[in-house]
């Protein structure tokens, strides 16, 4: 499937949905007023109520995906669509599709790789408290463990450019795949933006499918696992200081006493103790190997990506893309005179 030719790029339109039948017409509508030459898909993920009907009524293509997840539905979208510009945006009516036409231009004025539309007092009113708690809290985790790219890993509108869709290998399964994108981002030091948008509510009808718990607990241990597979001289170099220190608790006191009386009597705890000083060895020692190993499929990942030709969007033709954005986006002079 490829999206419909403009200014010389292809853009594809991107929506996964579950249960989104009270919003999605609109949200269609709205891309296709905003993009009209951009072909709009809608992935319906199961949805029981009718959704996949509205979004083919409002003229997107509509496709099927079975396995339960935004991360799935996601993963086959990348895997099906080949497009230039990729387009990625919920069908919940938060997101403006207006918006659209501004965050390819960022896309292409800052030959990024992708923009994230970051979302304008998101804190204030995420749906529910925990939601925005859990905001606040993620990012600023994610910021000290991957690094300072991104101020909002949780949006879902963002812009693609096709050089990260074919080179993200996209394994998460639900909501945690936006954490995946900006690490994978970061981890290839891809040229990335933000650019703040404003975040509407959802009308009414239409509910969060996000469990405040149980999502963030998927979140994080999505964050344990990407540190494990991208920095993993930093996690199991944190896993061995903890089980160094439980070893010189447990050691402390046996030493004490045989200085004292030069007798081992809690032989039972000197072993643990030991054990647990053999284990802090272990992980430190396959921190070590293991980033030897985490930076060679960087590179290869690197290498796959730049194997990618960007050349439609950073070649000759890139000034006339964005003086073409200009003057869709501003009247002429002669016009308003």
């Amino acid at each position: 499937m490829t999206g419909s030719r403009i200014d010389n790029l292809s853009v594809a339109v991107l929506l996964p949905c579950y249960n989104e039948a009270a919003t999605i017409g609109a949200v269609v509508r709205g891309f296709k007023a905003a993009l009209p030459d951009a072909a709009v898909h809608v992935y319906d993920n199961n949805s029981t109520d009718g959704t996949a009907l509205h979004a083919m009524l409002a003229g997107a293509h509509v496709v099927r995906e079975r396995r339960q997840g935004k991360g799935h539905v996601v993963r086959r979208m990348f895997a099906d669509i080949d497009a230039d510009i990729y387009i990625m945006a919920d069908g919940d009516g938060t997101y403006s599709p207006e918006d659209a036409e501004e965050l390819i231009r960022t896309l292409l004025s800052e030959r990024a790789d992708m923009v994230v539309g970051t979302r304008r007092g998101v804190h204030d009113d995420a749906g529910r408290h925990g939601h925005a708690f859990g905001n606040r809290i993620f990012n600023i985790l994610y910021r000290t463990i991957f690094g300072p790219d991104f101020t909002d890993i949780f949006s879902g509108y963002r812009v693609f450019s096709r050089r990260f869709v074919k080179s993200f290998p996209a394994v998460s399964a639900g909501f945690e795949i936006e954490t995946e994108m900006s690490v994978h981002a970061s981890r290839l030091k891809l040229p990335v933006s933000e650019l703040e948008l404003d975040y509407g509510r959802r009308p009414e009808g239409s509910h969060s499918k996000l469990s405040t718990f149980k999502d963030g607990a998927k979140i994080l241990w999505m964050f344990a696992m990407l540190m494990k597979e991208t920095r993993p001289f930093a996690f199991f170099g944190i896993l061995s200081a903890l089980f160094m220190a439980a070893s010189l608790g447990f050691m402390t006191p046996v030493l004490a006493e045989y200085f004292q009386t030069g007798l081992v009597n809690r032989m039972p705890t000197w072993v643990l103790s030991m054990a647990l000083m053999m284990i802090s060895f272990m992980m430190f020692t396959a921190g070590v190997i293991l980033d030897s190993v985490a930076r060679s499929r960087a590179e290869q990942m690197r290498v796959q990506y730049m194997s990618l030709d960007a050349s439609h969007l950073l070649g000759n033709g890139f000034a006339s893309e964005l003086e073409e954005i200009d003057i869709r986006r501003q009247p002429s002079q002669a016009g308003a005179a």
